[in-house]
């Protein structure tokens, strides 16, 4: 038998002291859950200096060790950030709280009435990288649906989590939550990760948010269910039936907006019935923006051979950054299987007109998130009404897409009887 050391012990301590607390929050109720996020929203507001001044030091450090300018930009908490974060807490407090509603009631013939009621799933491991406001989201979200947090920042935000969790745990401490029900696990060694993996006694769902490398090593170690995705090689499918100056809008949006996150595009295909009258408007537009192009051998034949030219590898490729594959097709068919063959099933969109298209391409795409004449940048908790969220999921059981307060619960049966018993 392997000799536990001290790190071993403390986390397995964390993770038994969530378990405890997560079955004192499933009582605490809902409107004492709100008040408790709205009291936190103003601590994090009140203390948005000390925020920003502990976030230089990760900053400093990322620039020190050359971090990629996607990476230190989801590193960054500027005070519109901090705001957002507070805004969330506040958001996440005005939802509707999903424990509790009865998802079906049934009357069997023996009289027993059988409810099925919506319930947390216990204890959340949050594996993550970069984000530092992921700690106050995804604790915030917990909380509301009943669930213990156990959280693992990376590396690269130490400060500002550490900050973050300081705040919120000591801001609990004076509340009817218990305070053990968010736990940080702050070494900033990849072994920790491997001790929280093997905590299924304790832990009831694992949910990494990061680079494709911790993904899957959290997917291949894990003894406690995964809910993840893997990475965001999203699409935009340009129709011949398209309105041609929206589809400069939505592309240009959803590769430049943000191009360091997983719902940005990373390839746009272009009907070849439009393409000689498109990819030069649209390449004006995304040149100019700083993307470079990596494009078909069409694509390039139309555009003069200024863009690089796109291999296999390209359409497989989540760039994160300012680069796009392009590929000129067919038709709406040819789109389809494009994006189902090198897709990663997150997020893709069809500019069109023709709403028989739309539906064809929504039934057809196997992704977790379809958009019709939008950007795939909405793929966020917070855009589609939820909040925030706790990551996005291109995984099919038990939820898809992004993953909020409904999918940090589960279900149980109650049933009610008057003394039946079974013959």
């Amino acid at each position: 038998m392997v000799k536990k050391t001290a790190k071993d012990q403390q986390i397995i301590r964390m993770a038994q002291n969530a378990k405890l607390a997560a079955l004192s929050l499933a009582l605490v109720p809902t409107k004492t859950k709100n008040k408790i996020l709205k009291h936190l929203a103003q601590v994090i507001l009140d203390h948005q200096d000390f925020i920003v001044k502990e976030n230089k030091k990760d900053l400093k450090a990322a620039r020190k060790q050359n971090y990629p300018k996607a990476l230190v930009d989801r590193l960054v908490l500027d005070d519109k950030r901090i705001i957002e974060m507070s805004k969330c807490l506040k958001d996440t407090a005005a939802l509707a709280d999903p424990v509790g509603d009865v998802l079906e009631t049934f009357e069997r013939p023996n009289g027993l009435i059988i409810e099925k009621v919506r319930t947390p799933i216990g204890v959340i491991g949050i594996i993550f990288e970069s984000r530092p406001n992921v700690t106050s989201d995804c604790i915030g979200l917990c909380l509301k649906s009943g669930n213990a947090a156990i959280l693992k920042g990376g590396k690269e935000a130490f400060y500002s989590n550490k900050t973050i969790f300081k705040l919120i745990r000591d801001a609990l401490k004076q509340t009817e939550i218990p305070y053990q029900a968010v736990q940080l696990i702050d070494s900033t060694d990849r072994a920790a990760v491997h001790i929280m993996l093997g905590l299924d006694q304790y832990v009831d769902l694992i949910v990494p948010r990061g680079g494709e490398g911790l993904i899957r090593f959290v997917a291949e170690n894990s003894r406690i269910p995964v809910v993840k995705h893997y990475k965001g090689v999203c699409h935009t499918f340009v129709s011949d039936k398209a309105d041609l100056a929206m589809a400069v809008d939505i592309c240009v949006n959803a590769k430049v907006q943000r191009p360091g996150v997983c719902n940005a595009m990373e390839t746009m295909l272009v009907s070849e019935r439009i393409a000689g009258e498109f990819l030069p408007i649209v390449f004006e537009h995304l040149t100019a923006a700083g993307v470079e192009i990596r494009g078909c051998s069409r694509t390039r034949r139309i555009l003069k051979n200024k863009p690089n030219k796109a291999d296999e590898l390209d359409w497989t490729t989540e760039y994160l950054d300012l680069i796009l594959s392009v590929k000129v097709v067919k038709d709406l068919d040819a789109a389809i299987v494009h994006i189902n063959t090198y897709g990663s099933r997150h997020s893709d969109a069809i500019v069109t007109e023709n709403k028989s298209e739309a539906e064809k391409f929504f039934k057809s795409v196997d992704s977790a998130c379809l958009y019709h004449n939008a950007s795939t940048r909405f793929t966020d908790g917070y855009q589609f009404g939820f909040g925030a969220e706790v990551g996005i999921s291109t995984d099919k059981l038990h939820v898809r897409g992004p993953m909020a307060l409904e999918g940090l619960t589960t279900y149980k049966y109650c049933i009610r009887g008057k003394g039946q018993i079974r013959t």
